[in-house]
């Protein structure tokens, strides 16, 4: 999962790249980079760590232009070198950057085609360079050079990539070119502001930055929609997809986006109030008489739920653990060795909130388990009688393959277990995950009543369909022990 930002203004737009993506830096902290035009020349900007520690006052100088987007990497697919920072590159034709937030599922057989049949040259692993010489070629063969050129070269790329993915295309001498996937997995949202100098646009992962920079959000991009933005401002867009069912990444609203956003005209905020409702009920039907004296949300991104949670049950809500905020959201950290050791660093209890009490601690979700069997045994360290444990969405049982780290089943602590058996490895008194069914109807609302969403981490049911062998090679490239091997 990566963070994009873009923007379309008259006047320079480096500095609100740069501030759009310290927004979106929960959405990636592997590497960050910047790409601007001046409608002469395009200079790239990127390298590996956090937003602040990528770009100081010296290289925010180079990036001058009225046309620009920015990146924050957030490590699936490729090495975890710097070679694999974003915005990508290429000189012909014209001259374009690209920031990719997704997965592609056929890169191997598009990086064949890429070489033999569009004669290009791909130099890293990333998916992300691959869709950039794609979309260059189809560019490429296009008479004209103006919107409709531009999508007629995505209708070329959405035919040829499978995947999930929301995309940004600076193009020399054109503007900005944005699209987003057909079942609008990964999220893309569009912005705009009104100047005396004319209208500006903007587009982003989430709401959230376009707030920060100034834009309002005036919609989603719709699912296989291309956006054009002209370098002066003038916007156009059109379908560039055959029509399939919408199906918005659930994960987004479980866990990676920010709760102040907004993402298919759904409140992520409201959506984890929701299934903290739905949760508390399920509690209290399976354990009436649950005997439990304190909910405590394992911060950040399950308080909303655990709030509710409290609410139905009628016990008290308490913050019981203080969060390092220097330490870094130990999902997305690449290495499970790295991610336990973080843990720690990250929380610490407040004894007083735990001591002598039945405990039932909160949390978004459990993927691998570790970070849940180190907290289990830090509330107990801190006092408490008896520890539970929920979790806000389903048990995540199998890989995820759109552009989040869900690499391998044997790595998730659900794949292949029962709840009980999950509950023993975990070491809680008992364990309770959400229902999927509630979890959509949860994230859905009552605005969008049977509203579907891209499941298969918990499902197994993935809307592109894979092709057979796909997981074995993923396994090889993506597993912790695989990236282990790399980075050796």
């Amino acid at each position: 999962m990566c963070g994009i930002v873009g923007i379309v203004s008259h006047t320079e737009v480096a500095a609100r790249l740069y501030d759009g993506l310290t927004i979106l830096q929960h959405r990636g902290q592997d590497a960050a980079g910047i790409a601007t035009s001046n409608g002469q020349q395009i200079r790239v900007e990127k390298g590996n760590g956090l937003v602040s520690d990528v770009f100081d006052a010296g290289m925010m100088s180079l990036l001058q232009g009225n046309v620009g987007i920015g990146h924050c990497r957030y490590p699936t697919a490729g090495s975890e070198g710097s070679d694999e920072a974003q915005p990508f590159y290429v000189n012909s034709p014209y001259g374009i950057a690209l920031a990719h937030n997704g997965n592609l599922i056929n890169t191997d057989a598009l990086r064949r085609e890429v070489f033999e049949q569009d004669r290009r040259s791909v130099n890293t692993q990333s998916d992300s360079e691959v869709l950039l010489n794609v979309f260059a070629h189809e560019l490429a063969q296009q008479d004209g050079f103006n919107a409709e050129a531009a999508f007629s070269a995505v209708e070329g790329v959405m035919r040829r990539a499978q995947g999930g993915y929301a995309v940004l295309c600076m193009v020399m001498g054109l503007g900005l070119v944005a699209f987003r996937d057909p079942n609008a997995i990964r999220p893309l949202v569009l912005g705009k502001r009104s100047t005396l100098q004319g209208d500006e646009y903007a587009l982003a992962s989430e709401s959230v930055a376009l707030d920060l920079i100034g834009f309002e959000r005036v919609r989603d991009v719709e699912p296989g929609e291309t956006i054009v933005v002209t370098q002066d401002g003038q916007l156009y867009h059109r379908i560039t997809a055959a029509k399939v069912e919408p199906r918005p990444c659930v994960f987004e609203y479980v866990y990676f986006a920010r709760p102040d956003s907004m993402m298919d005209n759904i409140s992520v905020h409201k959506a984890r109030m929701r299934m903290g409702v739905s949760l508390g009920e399920k509690i209290l039907r399976e354990r009436p008489d649950h005997g439990i004296d304190v909910v405590i949300p394992i911060p950040d991104t399950s308080r909303d739920s655990a709030l509710e949670i409290a609410n139905v049950l009628n016990v008290k809500y308490r913050e019981g653990f203080i969060k390092n905020r220097y330490v870094g959201r130990t999902f997305i950290m690449p290495g499970q060795g790295e991610r336990a050791k973080s843990v720690r660093r990250k929380l610490n209890p407040i004894p007083l909130e735990f001591k002598n009490r039945v405990v039932l601690l909160v949390d978004d979700s459990i993927v691998r388990g570790t970070t849940s069997q180190q907290i289990v045994q830090m509330a107990r360290d801190a006092g408490a009688k008896k520890v539970y444990l929920a979790s806000a969405a389903p048990p995540v049982r199998y890989p995820n393959i759109y552009g989040i780290d869900m690499p391998t089943p044997t790595e998730l602590i659900a794949h292949d277990r029962s709840v009980e058996d999950i509950e023993k490895l975990i070491g809680c008194d008992w364990l309770v995950y959400q229902d999927l069914d509630d979890l959509e109807v949860a994230v859905a609302g009552p605005k969008h009543p049977g509203m579907k969403f891209d499941t298969s981490c918990f499902s197994g049911e993935y809307v592109t369909g894979v092709n057979e062998g796909y997981f074995e090679a993923l396994k090889a490239q993506r597993s912790d022990e695989a990236k282990a091997k790399r980075r050796a």
